[in-house]
């Protein structure tokens, strides 16, 4: 983690010096014109060091935008191994979830709810039972 960091600072710092740097190409300006007064080797000796510190600025802004390339290549490799590793974290749990026998929410048992003594009905008054009507005998021929 604290090489992450690090590097995390590296590409801060680089990003910064990328900037002067261009910064400082571009306050170069454009290369020197050509005066028609002054003889053309001076106007070559000023084109040749307007060229020679542009080629040292560019030289140098090559040289950083390397070292930043190599601190985002480092950066980036541990974001994939960052993701790698979360990715199997994620496989593993989800593989424990899996494996966990399902437990069924354990009910309560129904109990019978409690049965009051049966109370004799109060007495009703007595009816005669009722007798089965009698068949008619029937007549012999």
């Amino acid at each position: 983690m604290l090489t992450e960091i690090s590097i995390s600072s590296n590409v801060s710092e680089l990003q910064k010096k990328i900037s002067q740097i261009r910064f400082e190409i571009d306050e170069l300006g454009e290369p020197a014109q050509e005066i028609p007064e002054i003889i053309s080797s001076s106007n070559l000796l000023r084109s040749n060091e307007f060229l020679l510190k542009s080629d040292e600025k560019k030289t140098t802004l090559l040289s950083i935008y390397a070292q930043y390339c190599e601190s985002l290549e480092q950066l980036l490799s541990s974001v994939f191994e960052i993701q790698h590793d979360l990715k199997n974290i994620l496989i593993e749990q989800s593989s424990m979830i899996e494996s966990k026998p399902k437990s069924k929410p354990k009910s309560k048992p129904k109990s019978k709810p409690k049965s009051k003594p049966k109370s004799k009905p109060k007495s009703k008054p007595k009816s005669k039972p009722k007798s089965k009507p009698k068949s008619k005998p029937k007549s012999k021929k």
